[in-house]
């Protein structure tokens, strides 16, 4: 090898090495984007609260806590808003980027428009104010409770567990308040409607969700003329949804139309609502197989709809685990007392809402997939079943003003049509009739082909292929070993932020 060649492939192997470099240096900087811009929203909201509290004797706690109330919104984002977009992933109605974006937009909306009675509960109801006359020691209580709850939610983020950030910021307040005045400082009857609601919601979920399946299934799915059932029942079940989202709407928005002007907009909406998709239906559905595959494409928009929905009710209710501690401390540093009714200003509510979103759009296509696609298989109907279970139930929830867990609701409807699903696939009546008509239509070859049967992710509704009840027993539909890791999650949420609360809190005394 002469001189020349010698020089050019030492050339060649140094341009490598400079590319495998660049490459290196690129993926670096892809992992720092993230806590970059996360970073970035911090100081923005340190910045926002700064020009509030400017002048104001506690004005460095007030920064201080809005940078924290970031910090914890963002692993909201991050960690609970899969439960309102995972559905319509994992169903494939909609891409993980678009989910993101419209995630994003109606969190905000919900947590602008109604999201202050959820906050007031989490701000002043969990801990009786008369046991804290000193505002200082209110103030490091709620502090004590942020950091204590965001650090859980982060953990669990970085571990894959879509835990309740309800439950984490419940739980922080409580292990502050017990470290700061005894258990006695605890408002133990509002922490039993809220813990009682916990436990209702997600059987609430997983019924109302099993009732919406069961009506898609009987009157859409296993009708012999699919499209016909269809044209009928998708635009009834769409303008329920926004039928009851207009009612709610009135109500949070404070017009005071009374019972009957109310009920009259919910019910214009509906038929306002029922035409448009109607229209929508009978044009998108013109020559379209009488196939399941022909009821997902039906069924897309609706989902993705209720998904909206579901971001809307979502920042409506579980804002206030990450603005309602900052709401108090801003109330006690800017009154110097602390009182049962909260000020929620507007600046405090927009780190909230834009931090949710900021945590969702950075961190959470992770927990977007487990909710989605992992507990059980999720086809258009099915998600629309939960998304639209689960808005009606937090949307009544925040219309109270009790803090509960969407990703219990989530999960609970999610596990509730699973379920509903193996049941109904081994004991429906319903179901076994109309397997048996389409069994004889073929056998009598009357304009049935092979492609009639083949539902590509239904393969159980393919008469041909009938499950015993040991191949049902063996491929179980809904994945209880994802449940149980979830419901474990849920288990170790409270006592582990209580307990990270009371230290926090302690550790904060220290320094005071």
């Amino acid at each position: 090898m002469n001189r020349t060649s010698r020089g050019k492939h030492t050339l060649d192997k140094d341009l490598g090495r400079l590319a495998d470099i660049e490459e290196a240096t690129g993926f670096v900087l892809r992992g720092l984007t993230a806590p970059g811009l996360a970073l970035v929203f911090l100081l923005l909201a340190a910045a926002a609260a700064s020009i509030y509290a400017f002048g104001e004797p506690r004005a460095l706690v007030v920064i201080v806590a809005a940078a924290l109330a970031a910090y914890m919104a963002m692993n909201i984002g991050a960690n609970d808003v899969a439960n309102n977009v995972g559905a319509a992933v994992g169903a494939k109605a909609i891409s993980m980027v678009s989910a993101l974006v419209l995630a994003a937009i109606f969190e905000v909306m919900g947590a602008l428009v109604a999201g202050d009675t959820v906050v007031a509960t989490i701000s002043s109801e969990i801990v009786r104010p008369e046991v804290f006359v000193d505002p200082s020691l209110m103030i490091r209580l709620m502090l004590a409770a942020l950091v204590s709850s965001a650090l859980w939610i982060n953990f669990s983020t970085w571990v894959g567990a879509p835990i309740s950030t309800t439950h984490a910021i419940v739980g922080g307040v409580v292990g502050a308040a017990a470290a700061a005045a005894g258990l006695d400082a605890i408002n133990w009857l509002s922490m039993a409607t809220i813990a009682t609601s916990w436990i209702v919601t997600p059987a609430l979920g997983a019924g109302a969700a099993i009732v919406f399946q069961a009506c898609i299934k009987t009157a859409i799915i296993y009708q012999d003329d699919k499209i016909a059932a269809a044209r009928r029942w998708v635009p009834v079940l769409t303008a329920l949804m926004v039928g009851s989202f207009a009612t709610y709407l009135v109500t949070r928005l404070g017009l005071h139309l009374g019972l009957p002007m109310t009920a009259l907009i919910g019910v214009g909406t509906f038929i306002a609502a029922w035409a448009i998709s109607n229209r929508s239906v009978l044009r998108q559905s013109q020559g379209m197989p009488n196939r399941n595959r022909s009821l997902r494409a039906l069924f897309r928009l609706p989902l993705i709809g209720s998904a909206a929905l579901l971001s809307f009710a979502h920042g409506a209710n579980d804002v206030a685990n990450a603005v309602g501690p900052l709401a108090a401390i801003v109330h006690a540093a800017k009154i110097g007392q602390v009182t049962d009714i909260v000020d929620i200003p507007l600046w405090v509510m927009l780190i909230g809402a834009l931090g949710i979103s900021c945590g969702l759009l950075l961190y959470g296509p992770k927990l977007v997939r487990i909710v989605g696609g992992e507990i059980t298989k999720l086809n258009p109907m099915r998600a629309y079943s939960v998304a639209l279970a689960v808005a009606i139930i937090v949307i009544a929830a925040s219309w109270f003003g009790l803090p509960v867990s969407s990703t219990h609701i989530a999960v609970g409807a999610v596990f509730g049509v699973g379920v509903f699903r193996e049941w109904y696939i081994a004991h429906s009546a319903h179901r076994r009739a109309y397997l048996q008509r389409k069994l004889e239509r073929k056998r009598s070859k009357r304009g049935l082909t092979e492609d009639d049967f083949a539902d590509e992710d239904d393969s159980d509704e393919d008469p041909r292929k009938l499950p015993s009840v040991e191949e049902l027993n063996r491929r179980k539909l809904v994945r209880r070993a994802h449940l149980t890791t979830i419901i474990t999650a849920w288990a170790t949420t409270v006592p582990a932020s209580a307990l990270l609360g009371a230290l926090v809190f302690l550790v904060l005394g220290s320094f005071s």
